[in-house]
């Protein structure tokens, strides 16, 4: 998917799941992982890679200059081993390198890939996605055989695949998933662009996960954010800038209920009272410790990375890869028995009654962001 974001990706696999398991149809996924991925690039398929996508003459003798004469020593026991040369793969840590093997695997698997979304590439990250689980066998090997025929290598420890089972029929043993003569992991979770997906289509390891996170930034950060010294709106400002973008990375996709909200509440106000000095036991309310800092609630900041990740999507044409979940048919199916699960588009729908607003509205930029716009306390 080049020129997108994680979230459209992550937005795009969530909203597929949500469909099928509305209409209790099954879903196969399979995560690709390539083995050494940026260390196997053959640089003379970089250079005809470069060549076909007609990138400037200029620019392709400038990364050759590059990548040219480069070396590398080892460090042993005792000391530094001899240089030697590196005739092989992208540099590491490279702002470039990405980009160069995203216009790689575009050309090396442009002729077997499927349109958004049942197929997925960002980077070296590959979902691949069917609706049965012979079709996802088929797929794979295919994959398998165009990928080995330029050097690069499926890793099958960390290729994994996920039976989303949302249909009531009787389950039928129709084999397993392999590669070659091995069979890849079947898991019920995977972390893909560090969102956890559930073979249930819930989120509900997906929010412990990001809290776990936002926990690892602030130990990180406890030195300033404990620091007595320091007043408690810089502590504010610094939470905000680090640990609250942690918390919520990817919640623009959440159908999230009462009880995942109130878990990343909980875990925010324990964060902000130790930074102030407080414990419970102190019975010092949340409406103070979040003005003394400066920060809004983090169920207000959840509502408004919603709206404005909606307002982005209904910006964008109907034919955007975003989108095309939109222009999938599934009139021949029908829903399921009992109450549907709660969905994204429920969440918005809640959230937008929420605040009086049109939705009409998204196509207004400026007065969008400022109606969903949720200020910290001064």
């Amino acid at each position: 998917m080049p020129g997108r974001s994680t979230i459209e990706a992550i937005h795009l696999l969530r909203n597929l799941m949500e469909k099928f398991k509305e209409r209790k149809e099954n879903l196969h996924l399979v995560f690709i992982d390539l083995e050494k991925a940026y260390d196997k690039v053959s640089r003379e398929v970089l250079w005809r890679v470069l060549e076909k996508k007609e990138i400037c003459t200029a620019y392709i003798q400038v990364i050759k200059d590059m990548y040219e004469g480069a070396v590398t020593s080892v460090r042993t026991q005792g000391d530094l081993t001899k240089d030697f040369p590196i005739t092989v793969g992208l540099h590491q840590g490279s702002a470039l390198s990405p980009y160069l093997f995203a216009l790689i695997m575009e050309v090396m698997t442009g002729h077997i890939q499927d349109e958004v979304p049942w197929c997925m590439l960002f980077a070296d990250d590959i979902v691949l996605i069917e609706k049965t689980k012979e079709g996802a066998k088929a797929k794979l090997e295919l994959w398998r055989n165009a990928l080995e025929s330029k050097g690069l290598h499926l890793n099958r420890s960390k290729t994994e695949y996920i039976k989303c089972t949302f249909s009531q029929e009787r389950n039928t043993y129709i084999g397993d998933v392999t590669i070659g003569d091995q069979i890849i992991k079947k898991s019920e979770r995977f972390r893909y662009l560090e969102s956890i997906i559930q073979n249930d289509g819930e989120i509900d390891n997906d929010v412990i996960s990001r809290i776990q996170a936002g926990w690892v930034k602030w130990r990180n950060a406890s030195g300033v954010l404990c620091d007595r010294k320091i007043s408690s709106k810089i502590k504010g400002k610094f939470y905000k800038t680090v640990v609250r973008p942690a918390m919520i990375y990817g919640a623009e996709c959440w159908p999230a209920k009462k009880k995942h909200t109130n878990k990343i509440n909980i875990a925010e106000m324990r964060m902000l009272r130790w930074m102030c000095g407080y414990t419970r036991k102190d019975r010092m309310r949340n409406e103070y410790i979040r003005k003394k800092v400066g920060v809004a609630p983090i169920e207000d900041k959840l509502r408004e990375s919603r709206l404005r990740w909606f307002g982005h999507l209904n910006r964008r044409p109907i034919e955007a890869p975003v989108r095309k979940i939109e222009l999938l048919d599934f009139a021949h199916v029908q829903r399921g028995r009992g109450r549907p699960k709660k969905t994204w588009q429920e969440t918005i729908r809640s959230d937008l009654s929420y605040l009086n607003l049109d939705k009409n509205l998204v196509t207004d930029r400026a007065q969008w962001k400022q109606r969903i716009h949720v200020a910290d306390p001064t």
